[in-house]
């Protein structure tokens, strides 16, 4: 059993305190700023794709998981990108994870990971969970298009995230992924989870946590998240800083306990289990998000001006990591 002791410790080592005192991106997030506006609209736009004309996308709906695979590897190749597919079979079904990079010029075997999980949980048109996940990786990649970097940038649409497959060995599609790194001997340097991650709120008492830890972290459910286990906190620390830098939103990082309520729930989780150091982007899911794995998770929920300087700023982040700068 863990102490409470230790979990107040570790989250205090993760925990910005200035941070407490940034005013709400509310007022600066209603800037008319072009770039982001560009952004926010794209995402939009995929967003509706997958949640709207595609919709449900799990193996209880096979054709709608065939749909947002087909959708998914036309966006990347339209913007100029090669898929590869990783394959693998769940009761006698074909799934896939889907890979594209950017070859670094002058490091290629360090790699630069970015995740996101493209199936929905049974029910649920699955907007938030995980259509922001999908709908950014998608944006970072159109923003890197074209450039180069030092380090490999790779870019990984995950298969089965959601249950029953999660944490399942051989169905759940980034640990199968996870797996293949760690025989190629692959040299993740970073790794990032993008979960959940379009939900803001200026709402008094709109933000949740697992116990002991709300009384070090705000109240209210408008910042970005970047979550690790303890072995992955000189990630969690690096990617925090580096975020608070290039994005508009508040960031808030937390260490702590792999099994503590919420911390793995997601596909870095699976990156953890093959040595790996990994870290996960999210507005915290279940602990803000009143939609969670309901049918109600749709479009509208989106709250796109932060949800767009989020991403933004991770696109600047990463290609910071991608530069060498760690």
């Amino acid at each position: 059993m863990i102490s409470i002791r230790f979990i107040l410790v570790v989250a205090l080592l993760g925990f910005d305190a200035t941070a407490m005192g940034q005013d709400s991106a509310k007022s600066a997030g209603r800037e008319a700023i072009a770039g982001q506006s560009s952004t926010a609209d794209r995402l939009r736009s995929t967003l509706e794709h997958l949640c709207e004309t595609i919709g449900e996308r799990n193996m209880t709906k096979p054709k709608k998981i065939v749909e947002a695979v087909a959708y998914l590897e036309k966006s990347f190749e339209t913007m100029g990108y090669k898929i590869e597919r990783q394959t693998f079979e769940v009761s006698e079904v074909k799934c896939h994870n889907l890979i594209a990079e950017i070859k670094g010029k002058d490091n290629p075997a360090e790699i630069v990971l970015i995740g996101a999980h493209y199936d929905s949980a049974r029910g649920t048109p699955g907007a938030n969970d995980n259509g922001t996940g999908v709908a950014a990786l998608l944006e970072i990649a159109r923003q890197m298009q074209g450039k180069q970097f030092s380090r490999t940038i790779r870019f990984v649409s995950f298969a089965n995230e959601e249950p029953p497959y999660f944490q399942r060995d051989g169905q759940m599609g980034s640990w199968v992924y996870a797996k293949a790194c760690r025989a190629n001997k692959d040299n993740l340097k970073v790794v990032l989870s993008l979960e959940t991650m379009g939900y803001f709120t200026d709402e008094p008492n709109s933000q949740k946590y697992p116990p002991l830890l709300a009384a070090m972290y705000p109240s209210t459910g408008n910042f970005i998240g970047i979550v690790s286990d303890i072995k992955s906190r000189p990630l969690l620390i690096e990617v925090a800083t580096r975020l608070k830098k290039n994005c508009k939103v508040d960031v808030q990082s937390a260490s702590l306990p792999g099994d503590l309520q919420g911390v793995g729930w997601s596909d870095h989780w699976s990156f953890w289990q093959e040595g790996y150091a990994g870290v996960m982007v999210t507005d915290t899911a279940l602990f803000r998000y009143p939609h969670y794995h309901e049918p109600t998770d749709t479009v509208d929920k989106i709250e796109f001006v932060r949800y767009a300087q989020v991403v933004d700023g991770l696109a600047k982040t990463i290609s910071e990591f991608a530069d060498g700068e760690k």
